[in-house]
């Protein structure tokens, strides 16, 4: 028996360029500045750009919602309930060498049903944050 495997065309560079364009076009349409991340699939970082006007702490903050929803394959915003006091993930934040941050604004980039990476922003409001992603990743799609 034989299978074949799929090949799924990774994220590109050109592809974290469009993320990063997209979503800090929605942030300065809705007047906030932010920072934005893309990572690929393995985490290794293939765009950032922060505003001049954002705080220097947003670049950190979109860089690890980012990566905590490339590590959890979901969007940040879908994850802060279980990390409350008795929730599943309570303790998993500081039990890996880079913590996550479970604030909406992350989201997991997918193409053709599997995980290729991930947007974080940050800067603005979590909801603004997260609506900022969402339109990157969906005009990308």
């Amino acid at each position: 028996m034989s299978t074949t495997a799929t090949a799924v065309a990774p994220l590109t560079i050109q592809d974290a360029e469009a993320l990063v364009s997209t979503a800090h076009r929605a942030a300065e349409a809705a007047g906030v500045t932010v920072s934005v991340t893309v990572l690929d699939a393995g985490g290794h970082l293939l765009a950032f750009r922060r505003d001049d006007r954002a705080v220097l702490i947003s670049g950190e903050t979109s860089t690890r919602k980012a990566y905590t929803a490339l590590q959890l394959n979901a969007p940040t915003a879908d994850l802060v309930d279980l990390v409350k006091p008795d929730g599943p993930f309570h303790t998993l934040p500081t039990a890996l060498d880079r913590p996550l941050l479970f604030i909406a604004g992350g989201i997991p980039v997918h193409r053709d049903g599997r995980l290729i990476g991930a947007i974080g922003v940050g800067g603005g409001a979590p909801e603004q944050d997260y609506g900022f992603a969402t339109a990157a990743v969906e005009a990308l799609a």
